[in-house]
């Protein structure tokens, strides 16, 4: 076989909604003819791109990259048909973006802007994922960078729509010189009597996925302080030994800071693409997904810690077919 763009869009489609079954739902195919596709993409190939995860199915590290070109390749050919059209005697348009404080944008904005030289961006910061889609609704931005959690989706009108960029584990920042630093990965019980920085409830139910884990574990936190600053003044006081905190697996710790894997994965979330229908077309929706994994696979590129604890956990061991 050869790879097709009808092919590139299977696959995307199977990212999109973390299902072999609802990306056949959406494609209005059936799902044994999609998995039977997904089988024969990858067996060209040669290695899995998806597999089971909690949440449904994710990217290996081999599908992240294979993702990432496929949205580059798809947004090129849908830009190859505008200029057919005469659409890129247009005159330039703003599209206002919103976002969380995402490692995601500065990759998502600077490959955008290079890709869709008919656009121009408008970036305004919003903490809350919960106010973002309160943003969109009543027609603030067009588009946004959000976060959500596995089980906790975020809720829309059916005037939105969103796109999951990336499903990613979270970490635990530690001090260089922390009991635990050598091990490979952290059961989440064994911090039980740490003192943690907790950052605020970010609108899409933080607090309770993180309360909810440690009860899992068998354990209520004894000492927790609510953190209000950035990425960098977290991590100074991780590093002064004052504290641990979740992380975000590709997090670049500092000299005097180890970022670990928990065991077993006990809290996972979600980088989300939203957008307003009314506001964003199919094709600036590629581009801008397309820009975003590609961000994402930069930051991974800059993550030894994600892609050690990535190659252990996605060996290769069959296509992912739920």
């Amino acid at each position: 076989m050869e790879l097709e763009l009808r092919h590139l869009r299977v696959l995307c489609a199977i990212a999109d909604t973390g299902s072999v079954g609802r990306a056949a739902a959406l494609l209005g195919a059936s799902q044994p003819a999609t998995s039977t596709q997904l089988r024969r993409i990858e067996r060209y190939l040669g290695a899995p791109l998806f597999e089971r995860a909690a949440s449904g199915v994710v990217p290996t590290c081999f599908g992240v990259e294979v993702l990432a070109a496929a949205r580059d390749v798809l947004a090129r050919a849908d830009r190859l048909g505008r200029r057919g059209a005469g659409d890129a005697a247009q005159a330039p348009r703003v599209l206002r973006l919103a976002a969380t404080l995402s490692p995601v944008l500065p990759g998502l904005l600077a490959r955008a802007r290079r890709q869709r030289p008919d656009l121009q961006f408008t970036v305004s910061s919003v903490y809350r994922s919960s106010d973002i889609v309160e943003l969109l609704e009543r027609g603030g931005a067009d588009a946004a960078l959000a976060v959500d959690y596995p089980g906790r989706e975020l809720r829309h009108s059916p005037a939105l729509a969103y796109r999951s960029i990336a499903t990613e584990p979270t970490f635990v920042a530690l001090p260089a010189g922390h009991r635990l630093r050598h091990r490979t990965e952290i059961a989440l019980a064994d911090l039980a009597a740490e003192t943690w920085f907790l950052t605020p409830d970010d609108g899409a139910g933080w607090h309770a996925v993180f309360h909810g884990a440690c009860a899992a574990a068998g354990f209520s936190p004894a000492t927790v302080h609510e953190f209000l600053g950035g990425r960098l003044e977290l991590q100074e006081l991780i590093a002064a030994g004052l504290g641990i905190s979740i992380v975000q697996a590709t997090t670049r710790p500092l000299a005097d800071v180890v970022v670990r894997p928990l065991a077993g994965t006990p809290i996972w979330f979600r980088h989300l693409l939203v957008w307003r229908r009314a506001a964003v077309s199919d094709q600036v929706v590629e581009s801008l997904f397309g820009a975003a994994t590609s961000a994402y696979r930069g930051l991974i590129a800059g993550s030894p810690h994600f892609r050690a604890w990535a190659a252990r956990t996605y060996r290769p061991s069959g296509s992912a077919g739920q």
